[in-house]
């Protein structure tokens, strides 16, 4: 890796990233930027799989615990915070690992986002009332007029739907064809993309451990704490994979092992989004997650 040089090691959930990442920032003398968008949220620890204080204390560590859970932080907030980020990285003449597997916050970081409406407040408030009314309407709605968009946002996105309707809505063009027409634009910030791969199997049943894992670690408690410090399960970043499924349970509405079942099918799809989103990206390099470390040079 060559001073100044930026490396974003991406993929799926689940395929290593963490430490594949702190490995190579010891042998590279890097710092990382985090590309998670659930790891900038103070409290959500466990059930984002933040890397751990040690893992931090390791090498220096950045956009990580950034808000509290009920801030709104979108992606064009994220790709700001990490070019600064970035730069005083550089600055200080030391390499950087930007990592994490939120496929937009990567594409607002390399290229920046495509130019879309301003919001809507009306609009946004009719909409949220119709997915009040009838959870799931809007990713049926979304399905019926913007397939390829509906196809990488699950049902329970309710901000990523909101606006994607509303971008639809306000200029008449899908979502997914914006962003088709911007994914082809120049990078702002070069990097190199490299993706981690593990076959489904093993990715699979390494997701179904880690969800387990999280409860042994206490995810659970994690959940009553942030609620009891006034971040309720209504807040979308307390409506993430996890935190949804285990707050159902402590509210007493499913059982434990339903909720563990939903944690782990909602994972094992959100796994399978992430490579979708990445195999559609250009210039991104896939390695298999076991062989990274010894290609990456």
């Amino acid at each position: 890796m060559a001073a100044g040089e930026v490396v974003a090691l991406v993929g799926p959930t689940g395929t290593g990233k963490t430490g594949v990442a702190l490995a190579l920032a010891a042998r590279w003398g890097a710092e990382i930027v985090n590309c998670d968008s659930r790891q900038v949220y103070r409290g959500l620890d466990i059930g984002s799989a933040k890397p751990s204080a040690a893992e931090q204390a390791a090498t220096p560590h950045h956009l990580f615990d950034v808000v509290d859970p009920d801030v709104v932080f979108d992606a064009a907030r994220y790709a700001a915070l990490a070019r600064a980020a970035i730069a005083d990285i550089q600055a200080r003449g030391r390499r950087v690992l930007v990592v994490g597997g939120s496929g937009l916050y990567l594409r607002a970081l390399r290229r920046g986002l495509f130019p879309g409406p301003p919001r809507d407040a009306a609009l946004r408030a009719e909409l949220e009332a119709t997915e009040a009314a009838a959870p799931g309407a809007l990713h049926a709605r979304l399905a019926a007029v913007d397939p390829p968009a509906a196809a990488r946002l699950p049902a329970g996105d309710r901000v990523r739907l909101v606006r994607a309707l509303e971008v639809l809505a306000l200029t008449g063009r899908p979502l997914s064809v914006w962003q088709a027409e911007h994914r082809a634009a120049a990078d702002l910030l070069p990097m190199r993309v490299v993706a981690l791969r593990l076959e489904r199997g093993a990715l699979q049943a390494r997701l179904d451990a880690r969800c387990a894992r999280m409860l042994d670690d206490g995810l659970l408690d994690e959940i009553r704490g942030l609620w009891g410090r006034g971040f309720g399960p209504a807040l979308p970043a307390l409506r993430s994979i996890g935190y949804r499924e285990m707050g159902a349970y402590r509210r007493g509405t499913v059982t434990p092992e339903a909720a563990l079942a939903a944690m782990r099918l909602a994972t094992r799809q959100f796994a399978k989004r992430q490579g979708t989103w990445f195999r559609g990206e250009p210039g991104v390099e896939w390695l298999a997650a076991d062989a990274a470390l010894t290609t990456l040079s």
